[in-house]
C-alpha cells in the first residue's frame, strides 16, 4: 500500500510542480488501444512494449481538462480508499457521483488509465470489478474474510470471487478445466451432471466476453493446479476473440498481461471444421454479416494466430463458408449431444488445437 501511496503522491507532486512555475500541468497517459504498442509473446501473450507511445491529458486544453479533473478526483478517492483498507467497485464510484462521471464507461476507463500509469495491478488501487463469471464443479477454496465455499458437493453455480489474490486453500481434484462462452451452455452442461459423469473437472463461464475477475482465477487456478485448459466456444468470430482474450489477453489491457493470460489454453469446440465432420445441417447455420466478415478477417491479422497453424486452418474454413454456429447446433443431433457424445469424445481422443 506504500507503494501505490507513493505513486499517487508523485503524479500529485508533478502537478503542484507545474502550478508553482505557472505551467499548466500535465498527466502522461500509455497509449493502450494501439497494436503499434504491443508485442506479442509466445510465453506471455499481448504485452505492452516499454518504449510505447503516450498521450498528454492536458489542463489548459478544452478537450481534455475535463478528463484531467476526473482522474485527479479518482486518485484522490483511490488514496483515501488505500489509507483506510477499504475497497469500492467501480460501480460504487460512478454512483458516488453519476452527475460528474456521466457515465460508466468513463470511471472504467480513467481506472484502468490510471492503473497503467502507476504501473500498479488494478485490485493493489482498492477497485474492485463487478463480476458476472460463475464456476462450477471439482473445487473449493476460503475467500479472503475467511468463507468457505465449496463447489463440489452440488450442481450449485457460485459466481467468481470479486477479490480473486485474497482466495486460499485451494483444492481440486480435477483432470481438466472448461471454460464455457456462454450461460446457457454452462447450466446445460450442469444440469447433465457433465464434471461428474466424464472425469471431475472444473467449469467456469465469463457469460460472454470475461471480466477481469473471471480471467484472474482461471489465471489462478493454472497457477495452482497446472492442469490442462479448454475452451468451449460458438463457432463464430466472436467466441474466437473470446478464447483469445483468456488464452492471449487484450491489447487494452495487455499492461497486466503477466497476471491474466493463460497461453497454454487449448480450442476444444465448437471447430468450424466439426460443423463439416458432423454433418450439421446447412439451414442450422447462421449465415455472416459485415460486421463477422471484419471481425475475423482483423483476427486472422494478429500476431498470435501466424504460431497457430491449426487454428489458422479453422478460421479460413470459417471465412470460406460464411457460416456460423451456436454450440446449441449440436442439439440438432440430439439433446443431450454436447455432454454425452462430443465432450467425451473429444476428450478421450485429442479433438483440441
Amino acid at each position: 500500500s506504500s507503494e501505490v501511496l507513493e505513486a499517487i503522491e508523485n503524479v500529485i507532486q508533478g502537478v503542484l510542480q507545474s502550478l508553482a512555475q505557472k505551467k499548466a500541468p500535465v498527466l502522461t497517459v500509455a497509449n493502450r488501444t494501439d497494436w503499434r504498442n504491443i508485442e506479442f509473446k509466445d510465453s506471455v501473450g499481448l504485452q505492452m512494449i516499454p518504449q510505447c507511445t503516450t498521450k498528454q491529458i492536458r489542463s489548459d486544453c478544452p478537450q481534455s481538462a475535463k478528463r484531467f479533473a476526473l482522474i485527479l478526483k479518482i486518485l484522490s478517492m483511490i488514496y483515501k480508499m488505500v489509507q483506510s483498507n477499504t475497497y469500492a467497485t467501480k460501480r460504487d464510484i460512478y454512483y458516488s457521483d453519476t452527475l460528474l462521471f456521466g457515465s460508466q464507461s468513463v470511471v472504467d476507463q480513467i481506472i484502468n488509465d490510471i492503473s497503467c500509469m502507476l504501473k500498479i495491478p488494478r485490485r493493489s488501487l482498492h477497485v474492485l470489478s463487478t463480476t458476472k463469471g460463475f464456476v462450477a464443479g471439482n473445487l473449493s477454496y476460503t475467500e479472503e474474510d475467511g468463507t468457505k465455499v465449496n463447489c463440489t458437493c452440488s450442481a450449485t453455480v457460485f459466481t467468481v470471487p470479486s477479490n480473486v489474490q485474497g482466495i486460499k486453500n485451494l483444492t481440486s481434484h480435477a483432470k481438466f478445466i472448461l471454460i464455457v462462452e456462454k450461460d446457457a451452455t454452462f447450466q446445460r452442461l450442469l444440469d447433465d451432471d457433465f464434471f461428474n459423469k466424464v472425469s471431475p473437472c472444473i467449469m467456469i463461464t465469463g457469460r460472454g466476453m470475461p471480466d477481469l475477475n473471471t480471467r484472474l482465477l482461471v489465471r489462478k487456478l493454472w497457477d495452482s493446479f497446472q492442469i490442462p485448459i479448454f475452451t468451449l466456444m460458438d463457432a463464430d468470430p466472436h467466441g474466437v476473440e473470446i478464447m483469445c482474450i483468456y488464452k492471449y489477453g487484450s491489447v487494452s489491457m495487455s499492461f497486466e498481461a503477466h497476471h491474466l493470460t493463460v497461453p497454454s489454453i487449448k480450442w476444444l469446440g465448437l471447430l468450424p471444421s466439426d460443423l463439416e465432420r458432423l454433418n450439421i445441417c446447412k439451414d442450422a447455420l447462421i449465415p455472416f454479416t459485415k460486421q463477422d466478415e471484419n471481425k475475423l478477417a482483423s483476427i486472422q491479422k494478429r500476431p498470435y494466430i501466424a504460431c497457430q497453424p491449426l487454428w489458422k486452418k479453422e478460421l479460413e474454413i470459417m471465412a470460406a463458408s460464411k457460416l456460423k454456429a451456436e454450440i446449441q447446433v449440436l442439439t440438432s443431433l440430439s439433446s443431450d449431444y454436447l455432454s454425452r457424445v462430443y465432450l467425451p469424445n473429444k476428450l478421450q481422443f485429442g479433438g483440441w488445437l
